[in-house]
């Protein structure tokens, strides 16, 4: 099993015909993934080919759902246009937008985000994220589909490059699902909704969770942890050597006071019976003895 999307997953990409767009629609139809249409405001009823597929266009998402029966669809638009496209997505009652523009208006991503939490229908996941692969399965976003194979790890990451870093360290043992949530200030899917979900999906057997300075969410997800998750757990916080005051990285990535640490999320993680590798690498390697423990 898998969360969130699975080979059947039916996925719409939103500014296909921009260069972004077309390229990541051409590595998403590569690595398996149901691409069934695209979006573009004033350019529905052309038809694109990409990868050998006739791809129709649509103005908005409801045509798109109405025509190809879609349940997913990726944003691939430039940040200004990003907000009128999730809205115009969860308008169109989809389950599951994947946002993967960067630079978005913190405004903007609070206002879609509070109208999908008002209309009850629409998972987000980012913005300014990798997007989530289900090896083998699916794979909406920007993550590499060659770096790992289906396995029995779940992972859940601030960080896209760190994603790709722990799929590859553990690809012998290959990934139910890889899901990169985004390190903007404010994000759709949380550590805690992919700790749930990996909880809850029989086939992930330990979760890999990556996070980073700035904020409180991963002290959240430790009492999460503490008090729901069963499975076996490793960490990773990125930035133990970030200074005070200066935003690394990621938009929500910063360090105020005591308040956002390394060390202040890695004892909160300790403390909820969460492994913490001090690099990816020795992350990696304490979830692979767990493993082979069990």
């Amino acid at each position: 099993m898998t969360i969130f999307i699975d080979e059947n997953t039916k996925v719409l990409v939103q500014g296909m015909t921009g260069s972004e767009g077309t390229k990541h629609t051409k590595r998403m139809i590569a690595s398996g993934t149901k691409i069934v249409g695209g979006v573009t405001p004033g350019k529905g009823g052309q038809v694109v080919e990409i990868e050998g597929k006739q791809l129709p266009v649509f103005n908005t998402v409801s045509e798109a759902v109405a025509a190809t029966g879609a349940n997913a669809s990726v944003v691939f638009v430039p940040p200004k246009f990003a907000k009128a496209a999730v809205i115009d997505a969860i308008d169109a009652k989809l389950p599951l937008v994947v946002v993967i523009t960067e630079g978005i208006p913190v405004h903007d991503t609070a206002a879609f985000f509070a109208y999908s939490e008002k209309k009850g229908t629409t998972r987000i996941i980012g913005p300014n994220c990798p997007g989530l692969i289900s090896p083998g399965k699916s794979n909406i976003g920007i993550t590499p589909a060659d770096i790992t194979g289906p396995g029995k790890i779940g992972l859940v990451s601030k960080s896209g490059t760190l994603t790709y870093q722990m799929m590859y360290e553990l690809r012998d043992i290959g990934f139910t699902t890889a899901v990169g949530i985004g390190g903007d200030p404010i994000i759709g899917t949380t550590h805690i909704d992919c700790l749930r979900a990996f909880q809850d999906d029989p086939k992930t057997e330990a979760i890999a969770m990556i996070g980073e300075i700035g904020g409180d969410a991963e002290e959240r997800a430790a009492a999460f942890i503490k008090e729901y998750v069963t499975k076996p757990v490793v960490g990773y916080v990125a930035g133990f050597t970030a200074p005070e005051g200066k935003t690394m990285g990621h938009a929500g990535a910063i360090v105020s006071g005591s308040s956002g640490t390394a060390e202040a999320k890695k004892v909160a993680l300790e403390a909820a019976g969460v492994k913490v590798g001090k690099t990816p690498s020795e992350t990696a390697r304490l979830l692979r003895e767990i493993l082979s423990a069990k």
